[in-house]
């Protein structure tokens, strides 16, 4: 039986590093090539064309979320699992809704990872148990509306905002221009119908993106 073939994608050496050492000892399953950004992800995956991509969400430059968009939208049949800290709804539905095929915690014990693997490999639906179900919104919060609305680039600034990071600092987190990201920010808040940061950490901590 061929090896499952893997792209890695995260930012953490350390984070790449364990998982290298987890799939070395585990049969039909082998790492082919590792990113450390979405950029790379991208070009790597036009390469080596994995079976499957095991990829964080939060990552430099382009991030998690338009990653898996701009790895679909060249091959519709990429078969992409989430790996990530996020354990939050609002997280699980925007990577399905970009096109993941499954989605598990760093938390997850290994076994679980490479179930998850094998499971994606052959097309099936891969979600970690104790997380909801795809679909299942909440819709009872009006602002989750808004939130799936907002794109990639947008989600990911709403997220270091309303976590207290500056706008330069942010700049230089996602390798975008001060005034682009001032000019975001000032996007988000208008759809938000808000006029501070503390206003759109309230709505984030209400929806579980970022811990109150």
């Amino acid at each position: 039986m061929n090896k499952i073939s893997v792209l890695l994608v995260d930012d953490h050496a350390v984070v790449r590093a364990g998982f290298r050492m987890l799939l070395s000892s585990t049969e039909n399953i082998a790492i082919v090539a590792e990113a450390d950004r979405g950029e790379a992800a991208c070009q790597l995956y036009l390469e080596k064309k994995p079976d499957v991509v095991v990829m964080d969400l939060s990552m430099p430059g382009i991030g998690g979320l338009e990653c898996i968009r701009r790895i679909r939208n060249r091959d519709p049949q990429a078969k992409i699992l989430i790996f990530s800290v996020h354990d939050e709804l609002v997280y699980l539905n925007r990577a399905i809704e970009a096109g993941a095929l499954g989605y598990i915690t760093k938390n997850s014990a290994p076994e679980i990872l490479i179930d998850a693997i094998r499971q994606i490999a052959v097309g099936n639906l891969y979600i970690e148990s104790g997380l909801a179900k795809p679909g299942k919104y909440l819709s009872e919060i009006d602002y989750q509306v808004i939130i799936n609305r907002l794109s990639p680039k947008e989600f990911d600034i709403f997220r270091l905002l309303s976590k207290g990071m500056t706008t330069h600092k942010i700049a230089e987190e996602l390798c975008l221009g001060y005034k682009t990201v001032a000019n975001y920010g000032t996007q988000i808040k208008t759809k938000f119908n808000v006029s501070t940061v503390a206003e759109l950490a309230h709505i984030a901590t209400a929806l579980g993106i970022i811990k109150g």
